[in-house]
């Protein structure tokens, strides 16, 4: 093994701690503090082995957890982009693939061209490892919100239609029985919440 590799692992591991400085939106299920980048990157992997069963086709869970470790290392660049804030999609695409570029560009390769595929195969949702990855991290901040008594949604003021369009379809598309108990539990919130209850 050559110290020059493994120097360039170092790097990329040394840079993406950063990962934990990036505060989400979304609370701890305690409601004690936000959440941070690493932490949810963490926790979906859990999710995904887990919850494979429930992906809508047989998907290679490793693949998926690999994507769910590294879907948000951009964020170390760009910071989180909330789904309730209101940002341009365009401008957040590009610069997260400039993010990716620079970050896995650390690496020595292969790994960095390898890293750089499953991070653009998760953005692009096109094969059915990226479409339950995707699902899972709609489904994981949609559960905090529920569990957190309305969480982000009572921050933001969102309505049951935006939660259903932003997060149905995505949960749809890659864990459809995941989708429709979401669906269920989000309704249920939405009309306590009207009943003041």
């Amino acid at each position: 093994m050559e110290l020059a590799r493994l120097e360039k692992q170092l790097s990329f591991l040394r840079e993406i701690d950063r990962l934990k400085a990036v505060v989400r939106q979304s609370p701890l299920l305690d409601k004690s503090r936000k959440e941070n980048s690493a932490e949810h990157s963490w926790h979906l992997a859990m999710y995904a082995l887990l919850l494979t069963e429930y992906a809508c086709a047989p998907v290679n869970p490793n693949r998926v957890v690999q994507m769910l470790l590294l879907h948000d290392i951009v964020e170390i660049d760009v910071g989180d982009f909330p789904i309730h804030g209101g940002s341009s999609a365009g401008v957040q695409a590009e610069q997260e693939a400039k993010a990716a570029v620079r970050l896995f560009g650390l690496l020595p390769q292969p790994e960095g061209n390898e890293f750089l595929s499953l991070w653009q195969e998760f953005e692009r949702g096109e094969t059915e490892d990226a479409r339950f990855a995707k699902a899972l991290d709609r489904f994981q901040p949609l559960l905090i919100n529920i569990f957190t008594g309305g969480g982000t949604w009572t921050e933001n003021g969102v309505s049951l239609e935006q939660v259903l369009s932003r997060y149905g379809p995505v949960i749809q598309k890659g864990a459809p029985f995941l989708w429709t108990a979401c669906e269920q539990w989000v309704r249920q919130h939405f009309a306590q919440q009207a009943s003041g209850s």
